[in-house]
């Protein structure tokens, strides 16, 4: 097959449970020779570290919310100069392929490709299919899924689905190779994030739990915890006013990192944070987000529970009281936290960004030496 060296175009969601798989697999991309191009919302400002920015092109997008015809027409009227864009952008750039990574701004490029020809690829990394890789995927060329079976009752779209798993950043694969479960030295490090819809709610509980521990236990945790901004100087004050060691802040630049330094943590279950959790292996808390459609987060958490590598907690049931003696229990038995972070590396992949280049390339058409 003669080898091609026209660009890839990935399309992804501002937010980084879209944005890193795409991160991911752009680095694995490059490292065969491929260019990438990034067609995104005007959220993902933070994405420029990674890309140069004449490969990052922001398209209009919306999202479908509700019923109401206006707010429908003008979600519909946005999509659709969405969709004029991304034809100019692919006859410009004349991709070898187009990657969607789910969330509606991935609709107009993934079906201006469609339109044009250009071979598809959908990836979701959520064990529930989102609702815009659910319109996508009849159309597409290929799809790669995080978890098996999520087509089951539909073998037409099965059939072009391959199990690749979720890709984790490079910085969770240096984390997960450089950092083994950290040994039990009377201390437990407790990490709490929370993503963007999430960091309210660890604020408001996770500090009153840890103040309803025995106070022989609070002198043995070291807490780093992610907040908004303004919770930061609340949550700050909490801690110090029942000594305990904490770190405070509204982003961590390191995560994975810490994630690995850590010996629990406390988060939602979005598809980024079940991945790298999964990768690295470390035991979890986790608390669903309650009011997604798809109900998306509560079908990830599943996935770690269902091994014995996390505690899905549905919200209602995330209070002080049941965090406390959750926490309580892990810290009087730390060989079932080390149980956990194995459980947890069982159903990791740190190669699902090669898999998925492997499948990119097939669609595409392209021979490269890895």
């Amino acid at each position: 097959m003669q080898a091609r060296r026209a660009p890839v175009l990935v399309a992804a969601g501002g937010t980084g449970g879209h944005l890193f798989p795409a991160e991911a697999l752009a680095a694995a991309l490059a490292q065969r020779g491929i260019a990438v191009h990034l067609a995104t919302d005007r959220r993902a400002a933070r994405y420029g570290e990674a890309l140069p920015d004449e490969a990052i092109h922001v398209l209009s997008s919306d999202t479908l919310r509700g019923r109401d015809p206006i707010a429908l027409a003008r979600t519909a009227a946005t999509l659709g100069i969405g969709l004029a864009q991304a034809w100019a952008l692919i006859g410009r750039l004349k991709p070898a392929a187009v990657i969607g990574f789910g969330g509606y701004p991935t609709v107009p490029p993934v079906l201006a490709a469609v339109w044009r020809g250009v071979p598809t690829l959908i990836h979701d990394a959520n064990a529930v299919i989102g609702r815009a890789n659910r319109l996508l995927a009849p159309r597409v060329t290929a799809i790669a899924t995080t978890f098996p079976d999520v087509f089951r009752g539909a073998p037409h779209l099965a059939e072009k689905a391959t199990l690749t798993g979720n890709p984790v950043r490079p910085a969770v694969v240096a984390a997960a190779a450089a950092t083994p479960y950290p040994a039990s030295d009377d201390r437990l490090r407790l990490l709490i994030f929370g993503g963007s819809q999430g960091a309210r709610i660890m604020a408001d509980v996770v500090p009153v739990a840890v103040e309803r521990l025995d106070a022989g236990l609070r002198a043995r945790l070291a807490v780093v915890q992610q907040a908004r901004e303004e919770d930061v100087e609340r949550v700050r004050t909490a801690y110090r006013r029942i000594s305990v060691a904490a770190e405070v802040a509204p982003f961590f630049s390191d995560l994975p990192a810490r994630m690995a330094a850590s010996h629990l943590i406390v988060a939602r279950s979005g598809a980024s944070t079940v991945a790298e959790l999964s990768a690295i292996g470390r035991p979890a808390v986790l608390v669903p987000l309650p009011h997604a459609l798809d109900q998306d987060q509560f079908a990830n958490a599943g996935v770690l529970a269902r091994v014995g590598g996390a505690i899905r907690l549905p919200q209602e049931d995330f209070t002080p009281q049941r965090l406390a003696a959750e926490i309580a229990a892990l810290m009087a038995a730390p060989d079932e936290l080390a149980a956990m972070a194995v459980a947890a590396r069982s159903v990791g992949r740190l190669d699902a960004a090669e898999a998925l280049a492997d499948l990119v390339l097939k669609v595409a058409g392209i021979a490269t030496n890895k």
